[in-house]
């Protein structure tokens, strides 16, 4: 009589073994690793070498600068090169150091950053969720806008502010900068939006929402990782700025970066490296703080539609 274990065995030894399923594990010190974490150490070097550079030339003395070798660390740390900068070096005609510029440039950038994202946002959401007449035509004048060369517009823009009694006032920059801004800050709200889930919406509307309720109730909740991509964009572009700086205030309210340039390009007196390089590391500290805050937060809104078309 026929054995049903048998037959079951032998039909076993019979299948090929089948061994664990998965993709191969790769070795942690494999061709493709090393020549992939060997470029991105070479870039990184490239980037943090003067930053180091100026870090350590900012924190020595200038007899010790003198002796030529801007790679070694301080013999003697020193914070005077940073007091200085901050309150004593001369930007022009004041020698106030970097501190009035400091607080210009807050001045400059809150305002700025607040308004235009306030309104950019808004017109974001219009465009994304309440199609209005015009609304392809508004969104491509927006669009083109963006890509329209600052310099195109500095002349005009004087005379502007000049009929407005704006031209050489902060109010005058910060208009300024609250147009500029506008257009690539629109474009990244209303892909935002419309990345969001349709039916909450339509839900909302159904159960009476306005506009504002839903934009204030559902939206605005919804839309923090995208805000952080604003904030961290509008402040690192306005506090960077130099351009519409020196073109449209007057030194009694140049911001932080058009008093760096004057700091080191100037002609007369000794050249003090250690106090440049402080003052330039002083001026690059805010959008650093910004980014290294909320970097996650960047990541997060541009991974989620800041970028989609």
């Amino acid at each position: 009589m026929h054995d049903p274990r048998s037959a079951a065995a032998a039909a076993a030894v019979m299948l090929p073994f089948e061994g664990p399923r998965g993709p191969r594990p790769r070795k942690a010190l494999s061709t493709r690793n090393i020549f992939i974490y060997g470029t991105l150490l070479l870039f990184a070097f490239y980037y943090l070498l003067p930053l180091y550079v100026m870090i350590v030339t900012s924190l020595k003395g200038m007899p010790e600068i003198r002796m030529g070798n801007i790679f070694s660390p301080p013999v003697e740390i020193t914070f005077e090169p940073w007091v200085k900068a901050w309150s004593e070096v001369c930007t022009g005609l004041n020698c106030d150091g970097l501190s009035r510029g400091f607080w210009n440039s807050v001045r400059i950038t809150v305002p700025s950053v607040i308004l235009s994202i306030a309104i950019a946002s808004v017109n974001g959401y219009a465009l994304a969720n309440w199609r209005f007449k015009g609304a392809d035509a508004f969104f491509t004048i927006l669009i083109f806008g963006a890509f329209i060369p600052y310099q195109v517009m500095l002349y005009p823009l004087v005379i502007i502010l000049r009929e407005m009694g704006l031209y050489g006032t902060l109010w005058g920059l910060v208009l300024v900068h609250s147009i500029f801004g506008m257009p690539i800050l629109t474009l990244l709200f209303r892909n935002y939006f419309t990345s969001l889930p349709e039916e909450l919406f339509k839900a909302a509307r159904v159960d009476g929402a306005g506009f504002w309720g839903i934009y204030l109730k559902i939206m605005l909740p919804m839309s923090l990782p995208i805000f952080v991509v604003a904030i961290i964009l509008q402040v690192t572009g306005i506090w960077n700025d130099f351009l519409f700086g020196v073109v449209y205030t007057k030194p009694d309210v140049y911001p932080m970066t058009v008093q760096l340039n004057n700091i080191v390009n100037s002609v007369q007196g000794v050249k003090e490296y250690n106090v440049n390089m402080a003052a330039t590391l002083l001026t690059g500290l805010v959008p650093l703080f910004v980014y290294f805050v909320s970097g996650k937060l960047f990541v997060r809104g541009i991974a989620a539609g800041a970028v989609k078309g």
